[in-house]
């Protein structure tokens, strides 16, 4: 398989090497103002930055290249890029966090969030940590644990840093020089409290689980996720 790396930064470089091991080949690394030709790569894996994501995306679509993109801080365009790919007959997956384990905390989080409610002595509560080059905040991934929350409970939307609406969601969000990315979610009353966490030792996770999506997307038509990369129910 022949992959363009959109985006060659420290994540670009890690999934060059899973790509490598598994026997892929690189035919594209493309840094914010180069010019490429994205019909020489059977795939696209888009790991770039919030003002080059949207435009990287649609080049794919347009050309019928698969796309896989993991940048997060351009979500308002979605909609745009779902609607294109439609219209295309392309194929596109964009993940907050490519990484496996990450994606069944998400399947988690949802769970005790249905569980939990009814159990309006417990308040919600929610921490992410990255490296300091992370250009967002909160996380996508983080975004992605409150929408789960909001869909699976009374809660109405989130709030960075902290709580000034009563059905929101607090995130505090830190950036810490070297940290691949962690995300807990409290549920804390007055006699105790439930915590789940999902701690990330580096980034191979993330880059493997990209590597896996580009895979897998290979000659299929629509929009993705990463529940259907796994076949999570």
């Amino acid at each position: 398989m022949k992959i363009a790396l959109l985006g060659y930064g420290r994540m670009g470089k890690e999934i060059e090497q899973i790509a490598i091991s598994r026997g892929h080949k690189i035919v594209i690394k493309k840094d914010v103002n180069d010019v490429i030709d994205i019909n020489l790569a059977d795939v696209a894996i888009d790991f770039s930055v919030p003002t080059s994501a949207f435009d990287n995306i649609t080049n794919c679509i347009k050309n019928n290249v698969p796309v896989i993109s993991g940048t997060t801080g351009w979500l308002d365009k979605y909609k745009e890029a779902v609607a294109l790919c439609e219209e295309k007959k392309g194929a596109f997956i964009y993940a907050s966090n490519f990484s496996l384990g990450v994606n069944i905390f998400f399947e988690l989080n949802k769970q005790l969030a249905k569980m939990m409610s009814n159990l309006e002595d417990y308040n919600i509560s929610m921490e992410e940590i990255h490296h300091t080059k992370k250009l967002d905040a909160p996380s996508g991934t983080a975004i992605t644990l409150a929408k789960g929350i909001i869909d699976n409970s009374s809660k109405t939307m989130w709030e960075l840093d902290k709580k000034t609406i009563e059905h929101s969601i607090p995130i505090v969000a830190k950036r810490i020089p070297e940290v691949p990315g962690t995300h807990t979610v409290w549920y804390k009353s007055e006699v105790d409290t439930i915590e789940i966490k999902h701690t990330a030792h580096s980034r191979k996770g993330f880059a493997l689980g990209a590597v896996i999506a580009a895979e897998w997307i290979l000659g299929k038509t629509g929009v993705f996720n990463m529940k259907d990369v796994l076949n999570i129910s």
